[in-house]
This record gives C-alpha cells, structure tokens and sequence, in this order.
C-alpha cells in the first residue's frame, strides 16, 4: 500500500524541503479506497499568530488500492508554516499527520513543517565546497614575535603542553588569566599547513582585547589583543591567507561586555569614564542597573560579563553604523562573522547587523551559534527567525554533531537518518550549503575524547584536567573519529575542523579542550588522512550544493548520494572495525547504474569499504 503522504517523495510534495517564496509546491495525499470522503479533502496550513488558510485538494488519478487528492500552494509569506490534511467521512472529521520524520498516518501524529524563506535570500558562494578550520587563538601557533603594552595581570606561560589553568582561588573565582602566548604571526607561519590540509576559510575565537584567554569577555571592540598582535597584523593574516585561497571570520561577541573594559571600566583599568564610574557615562544606557553601581544585569549571571541592551541606539550604532565594530574590522580584511550566543541577540539587533554586513558585502557572512534546530527555534518567549532571509546565512550545527557522534558509536541507523534529513529538510538549500558541520568546538569535548574514553559527564576538572587516552582508548578514539569525519565531509554543509583534533589532540571540557596545539608530536597519519578527506571533498562538484539521498544502510554501513547536475556521487562509510564489501552494487542500488570509482577499491560490481573509512562512486541515477 501506498504511504498516505511522504514528505520526501516528490510525487506527494513537489518540492523537497523548504519552500522561496512565490514558489508553488504541489501538496497530494493518497487515500486507501475504503475511505470515502463527504466532501474533497483540505490541506490546512498556518502560521503562528495568524488563522488557518483550507485549500481544497481535487481528485486527480486513482488505482485499485488508492485515490490521489491533490491542491497547489502559493507561499506568499515568508515564515514558517504548519499543515496537515483533514477530511469528513459520514460526518466526522479526521486529520493526516505527520508520524514520523517524512511519513503521515490518520488521526495522530504531529504538524507538519514548511519553512518558507525570503525569495532575495541567497548565501556567499566563497564557503560552499570548502574547508573550514577553527582556531583557539591563544593556543595554535606562537611565533615568538615580542608584543607591545601587554596589560597586566595576565600569567604568561612557558609550558606550550602544559595544562590550562582552572583551579578557582581562595573566592571561588577562576581567572581563566594564563595565556600561551599563540598570535596572528604564529598563524600566517601556518597558511601553507592549513593550505596543504585542505582548508578555505579560518574562524577564529575572538580576537578583541580581553582580559580573560578565552577573550568573550570583550575590553575594546575596536583593538586587537595585544599578546596576538595590531589591528594591522590581523590585516596582514588576511592578505597573507588571501594568497593561498583561505578567508577568515571572526566571532563577534555582541550580547554582552566585559566588566573590565573601555564601556563599563569595573576596575578602572581605562582611562574612560565607564558604565561603572558614572551615570553620566557615554556608556551607561548600553547596560541595565537594578542597584548602581553593583546591581546589573550579567550574562548567566557572570558579572564579570554585564549585558548590553542591544537595541539601544548608541550600541546598535557603536556596532553596525557606518563607522562601527562590523565594517571597521570587514574593512581590515575579514570575511564575516560568527555570532556568539544568537539566541540571546534580539530579532530588530539582527536585523541591523545583516543590513550593516550585507551593506559592506553581500559576499560576507554571517554564521550564528544556536544548538538545536534553528528553523523553528524559540528564545525567551520568542519564535526566531533566524533562516528566513533577514538574519542569518548559516549555524552553528550541533544537530549533525550529535547525530554523527551517536552514530559512529553504534547508534540506530534510522535515528541517524532522521536527524540529518530533518534539518535538511527544514532549512532554506541556501542555509544549508553553508552549515557549519564540526565535531568538535571550544564548548564540548574533544571528538577523540568523547568517541574513545570514557563520559565526562559526571566527572569533576580534577579528573578531566590530566585525564589522557589509553593506547587502547587512543586507537578506538582515532578509528571512530576517521568514520566521524567522513561523514562531517561529505553531508550538507561545510566540514569545519577544530585546530588539533587532525593531529590527535585530546580534552575533555571547557578548558582542557582548549589545549595548545601539539606540534612537534602531531599524528601525521590522521593528517594525512583529514588532508585526504579536503583533496576527495574538492574534487567533486555536487559537494558545493547537491542534495542528499539516503539510499542504502545496514549495521554496519551507511550510504547517500550527493545530487550533481551531471553525475550524482554515492558515498558509504563503515562504522566497523572490519572490511565491508557490497556486492552486486548494482543490484542494491537499482536506481543507479553506470559506476565509477572517485575514491576506493571498486571492481567487478563488488565496492570494497576498509574498517572505520569510505568509498565514494560516481554514478548515473536512472530514475
């Protein structure tokens, strides 16, 4: 029997996924023939805060199990919209649902989503198909160069292994004030590494001044670092990067400052009349008192990072005018922005900084932390809109992280399946060719770590802190992490490599996954191998923006396709510790024929898959 209604097929949706706007997309069900409807079907569609809109549906073929109703959707409103289908028969009402990611049933199950996006939104073509790499500034590279007026009270460490400090003092308060010592210069010696690995575009940690190593905490928008060097060596990386095809995004810390900083001046560290000092300072209405001056709103409650009203017409213009943070350091050669904790950055404030970036450039980017499914996202009793055309391009995307981490562990393959198919199919294509897809950031653990040891979860610093990977643990660790990666390669999206985990480097939390990179004792065998993933991902076309097709899974394999205008390109990765070999591939995947190896041992029909890799094959799709 026909499935009443499936959301991936487009004889039921005519369009996959999210919808532009001023598109029409053909709706059909297919209703067994012992249901005979009183009147013709509805589709029912609606957005939040607005009244449903029926669209009757006509009938339009039938066989001898099914009749096919079907009605035609114009979508005029950018939003995102929920449907079902209803009908009566002998006077009682019954609704079609949707019961599982794709698939819909009678009369349970939940709504139906289509996420319709502005008909102007398109994204940089600079990061479709590339490579991204992020960078913990203090800890990647250090060049040695002597740096001018370093401010006090910083811990300047000689121990480039050594361990982050994170022990609180005598009050409870962890300074996070040791510094390595890691600066631009120390990343332009390392362009042709990242070159030669694969790698298109660097996202680096904030790069402000700051008082704290990880530098969210921002002191002066407007000024590099010291330890990392000028404003005008950040400039030099990027024109240095720019030779070897590699841009750079910055992380913009826009939802709150520094306590110790030009704005608020906590500790009067600045000869500025800061928030802190004075109710008559420039600065004051950026932040919200409740007790002046030690009664203020702070980020989690840190007050050592007080919020800022975002909206506020000084700030918004402080840091998307003209003259403001955005253009001052797009200007200096940087290619957009990721945004620290997007949810907590108001709609009408995103709004502006798109307009100011997109303004600057439509080429630049802008990418936004959020860890659940952006799309329908809600945030302090708001529904965002983040991926509708006037915010952002792109997010942060922990839902494949978590579904490519469960999977390689030995996770169910329809779970798998499920949660990648549901972001692809609920972002607009053009968010989805630029995701950021990782393993692995500066607020989780360490890949390695989480795939080979054991759970942090409910472990103390203490234990985290020297907590290495056994040999046996290290091996099972890196094994994993090949399949992981392979994955991270060639989904939707673009694979995004945290500095050190393609030489091996370990760490539980937040800040022992922020440890310096290992050079001089890297494994060149691991980076040989992600280098080859970069070499494999580039060499296919369809990876810039081909649709994804789960076609064939068992326990130990998974295989889709990524869709090409003139060949697709199938991808299997073994999740096992042994070989797999398919065999009779073109009977398995009978709706592709014509089989070409791009990457793996492929011969007498037989496609041959090594313990923890993947095989990739060109192929035509025969409808």
């Amino acid at each position: 029997m026909k499935p009443i209604y499936d959301t991936w097929d487009l004889n039921y949706k005519s369009i996959f996924g999210a919808v532009r706007q001023s598109e029409t997309c053909r709706f059909s069900i297919c209703l067994p023939k012992d249901i005979t409807p009183d009147f013709s079907p509805v589709l029912v569609l609606f957005r939040t805060g607005f009244k449903e809109r029926f669209l009757n549906m006509e009938l339009c073929s039938e066989d001898s199990e099914t009749r096919t109703y079907s009605t035609e959707y114009i979508a005029r409103y950018s939003d995102v919209h929920y449907y079902y289908f209803s009908y009566t028969q002998n006077g009682t009402r019954h609704y079609i649902k949707k019961v599982n990611v794709h698939e819909a049933a009678i009369d349970h199950g939940d709504l139906f989503q289509l996420t319709v996006y502005k008909s102007t939104y398109e994204t940089p073509d600079f990061l479709k198909g590339g490579v991204m790499y992020q960078i913990f500034p203090d800890r990647f590279c250090k060049s040695g160069r002597t740096h001018e007026n370093i401010p006090e009270g910083r811990v300047l460490r000689d121990d480039w292994n050594g361990t982050p400090y994170y022990k609180p003092d005598q009050n409870g308060h962890v300074w996070n004030n040791d510094y390595f010592g890691g600066d631009f210069a120390g990343i332009q010696s390392k362009l042709p590494y990242l070159h030669d690995l694969g790698v298109t575009c660097i996202y680096l940690n904030p790069i402000f001044e700051s008082h704290e190593n990880h530098r969210y905490n921002t002191a002066d928008y407007m000024k590099a670092d010291p330890l990392l060097g000028t404003n005008e060596e950040f400039g030099e990386l990027c024109r240095e990067a720019e030779k070897y095809g590699i841009s750079v995004i910055l992380d913009g810390v826009f939802s709150h400052t520094g306590a110790d900083s030009v704005y608020f001046n906590k500790f009067s560290r600045y000869d500025s009349l800061g928030a802190y000092n004075s109710q008559e300072s420039p600065y004051y209405n950026w932040y919200s008192f409740f007790d002046y001056p030690n009664g203020y709103e702070a980020w989690w409650g840190i007050d050592t990072l007080p919020n800022v009203w975002e909206n506020n017409a000084d700030y918004t213009e402080f840091i998307c005018g003209e003259e403001g943070v955005l253009n001052y350091w797009l200007r200096m050669g940087a290619a957009g922005y990721r945004l620290d904790v997007a949810d907590e950055l108001p709609d009408k404030f995103l709004d502006n900084l798109r307009k100011s970036v997109k303004g600057f450039n439509k080429d630049k980017i802008v990418i936004g932390e959020v860890w659940e499914d952006a799309s329908n996202k809600e945030s302090y009793g708001v529904k965002r809109r983040y991926l509708l055309g006037d915010q952002l391009d792109s997010v942060m995307n922990y839902p494949f992280r978590e579904a490519i981490i469960s999977y390689v562990k030995g996770g169910d393959v329809r779970s798998f399946i499920y949660s990648i198919m549901t972001i692809v199919e609920n972002y607009p294509k053009p968010t989805i060719d630029v995701l950021m897809n990782f393993v692995s950031t500066h607020d989780i653990e360490r890949a390695i770590n989480r795939l080979g040891g054991e759970s942090c979860d409910d472990k103390s610093k203490d234990w985290m802190a020297e907590r290495m990977l056994t040999p046996d643990e290290y091996s099972k660790g890196k094994s994993l992490l090949k399949a992981a990666m392979a994955l991270q390669f060639f989904l939707p999206g673009v694979p995004s490599i945290y500095y050190g985990d393609e030489a091996g480097l370990q760490g539980y939390k937040d800040p022992f996954n922020r440890r310096c990179y290992p050079w001089g004792n890297e494994d060149h065998e691991l980076i040989e191998y992600v280098a080859e993933l970069s070499r494999v991902r580039k060499s296919i076309p369809n990876m810039k923006d081909g649709r994804i097709y789960f076609i064939y899974s068992d326990e130990r394999v998974i295989g889709f396709t990524r869709s090409g205008k003139e060949r697709d390109v199938v991808i299997f990765v073994n999740r096992s510790g042994g070989t797999v070999s398919l065999e009779r591939l073109s009977e398995a995947l009978g709706r592709f024929g014509n089989f070409s190896a791009v990457h793996g041992v492929f011969s007498d029909d037989t496609l041959n898959i090594e313990p923890y890799g993947y095989a990739v094959i060109s192929a035509d799709f025969l409808g």
